[in-house]
């Protein structure tokens, strides 16, 4: 019970699975290939953007699926 196997092959215990530390991953994620992508840093605006938030901090928008 609780038993998956990884694209490698191994044994995870998906009770070890932490949904909001994936998210916060992917985040970070965007974020990294977003500052990649410029010449110089992200201001607020161009983070908020890449966040998926609306109007400014705190609003969030809908993120698309991908």
């Amino acid at each position: 019970m609780g038993q998956q196997v990884d694209p490698v092959g191994q044994r995870v215990d998906s009770r070890l699975e932490d949904p909001l530390a994936l998210d916060e991953i992917e985040l970070y994620g965007d974020l990294v290939i977003a500052a990649s992508s410029t010449e110089g840093p992200l201001s607020p605006t161009q983070i908020d953007q890449v966040l998926g938030l609306a109007g400014g901090r705190g609003d969030p928008a809908p993120r698309a699926a991908g």
